[in-house]
């Protein structure tokens, strides 16, 4: 499998060489401030201990405070957690928030694990980098198989080790616990923000265009529910376990979970296999990517179009609701093929945007209604969008980079400043 953070450092360096970066800051930008990488033995139910491997990477924090999810995923490397750190510090630059960009991850299963051993976990997590983290350093956030429950226990082991309050340590908590109005279906709203605006400059009608989202989790769900309510035409959706498509359109709120076999985690945990109410064609997820539709959204993991693939995508414009989809190969290929792409770094940068307003609600003693919340957010991703398009019309070059030298543009002014460069 492509690694990820050689992908993301070809994107780097793609975007340094449009913009003449320095070529100190580009130096400087190769690598992770600091990476932590932890021990954590957990006590199992049955009295037994396991150990666990936890990472978390600081990129850069030129802008603010190092921000990015904790994941808990079997598959999770240490270099997928630099280049999603890496990916977090581009993603607050190309939306203008004041934070950095950081990530972490454990190695493990969650599925498998019971809602205690879960809580033992994610407090030994903390237990690990609390030195390293703070509303004035470091602020995680959830991320795949990290529910607000989990933030909610990180935070309380925090506070027990600082022995203060200190809310805006982590963002993604409940809202009883300082978390903010929107959260749980921000990354999707900004999402939705950006995919409107890609259809106003494309001329499109939303009613006429079609739409296939590989990932029903919370970010993909919440997507195609949004646009359907918008009037756009959700042709096909999916999970791990396949996926749907439904030529005349799919109602995503008739699109259902059905429960995991194994139910012990139902209480933290409650994913299971997309179905509908309607008939429909049962199709793969490979299959999903390659349908003849206007937009493609992958909103599930990393590296699922690729050069193998890519020559066969026939989506007019991809929007990059999941970090990292798309390979470095793939992008060259697709923009060969004229298709126009809504970069990770913007499209899904809903989730972080709505994370910054929870920590700075947090640090001010502040709670935004949800009207105010989406109002701001609005505002920050068309914004956004509109820059990073101009930014592409300015050097004649796809989104993605242009969202990476407006990023990067951002940050190695302060660097600059910083190093007396």
């Amino acid at each position: 499998m492509s690694n990820p953070f050689n992908n993301a450092m070809a994107q780097l360096d793609k975007a340094a060489k449009i913009m003449d970066l320095d070529s100190k800051i580009h130096d400087v930008l190769r690598a992770p401030e600091r990476v932590l990488t932890i021990s954590i033995p957990v006590k199992m139910d049955d009295g037994s201990l396991n150990v666990y491997t936890g990472y978390r990477s600081q990129f850069n924090n030129a802008l603010g405070p190092y921000k990015g999810g904790i994941r808990y995923h079997w598959n999770v490397t240490l270099d997928e957690v630099k280049a999603l750190s890496f990916w977090m510090m581009v993603k607050c630059a190309t939306v203008n928030i004041p934070m950095g960009g950081g990530k972490g991850g454990v190695i493990v299963n969650p599925k498998e694990l019971s809602p205690e051993e879960l809580e033992r976990l994610s407090r030994g997590y903390v237990r690990g980098v609390w030195r390293d983290i703070g509303s004035d350093k470091d602020v995680p956030a959830p991320d795949v198989y990290t529910t607000p429950q989990i933030m909610g226990w990180m935070r309380h082991e925090y506070e027990k080790l600082v022995g203060h309050e200190d809310p805006g340590v982590i963002t993604g908590k409940p809202l009883d616990q300082g978390g903010s109005e929107a959260r749980s279906y921000s990354t999707a709203q900004g999402g939705v923000y950006c995919t409107r605006e890609l259809t106003n400059k494309m001329g499109w009608n939303p009613a006429e265009t079609t739409v296939a989202i590989q990932g029903f989790g919370n970010a993909g769900s919440f997507m195609a529910k949004i646009l359907h309510k918008l009037g756009y035409k959700i042709v096909a959706v999916s999970d791990s376990k396949g996926a749907i498509y439904r030529a005349e359109g799919l109602d995503p709120e008739s699109v259902h979970k059905v429960k995991m076999e194994s139910r012990e985690l139902k209480a933290v945990y409650c994913e299971g296999s997309v179905c509908e109410v309607v008939d429909h064609e049962k199709i793969t997820n490979e299959q999903l990517l390659e349908l003849d539709v206007d937009i493609l959204i992958p909103a599930a993991l990393e590296n699922v179009i690729t050069k193998e693939n890519a020559p066969n995508i026939k989506a007019k414009a991809i929007v990059e609701l999941a970090n990292g989809p798309t390979t470095p190969e793939a992008d060259e290929i697709l923009k060969e093929k004229g298709i126009t792409i809504v970069p990770d770094v913007l499209a899904n940068a809903g989730g972080v945007t709505v994370s910054y307003f929870e920590w700075d609600q947090n640090v001010k003693g502040e709670h935004w209604s949800e009207e105010d919340v989406l109002q701001k957010l609005e505002k920050i991703m068309v914004d956004a969008f509109h820059e990073v398009w101009n930014t592409k019309d300015k050097y004649s070059i796809d989104m993605r980079t242009a969202a990476f030298v407006k990023a990067i543009e951002r940050v190695s002014a302060v660097m600059k400043e910083r190093l007396g460069v």
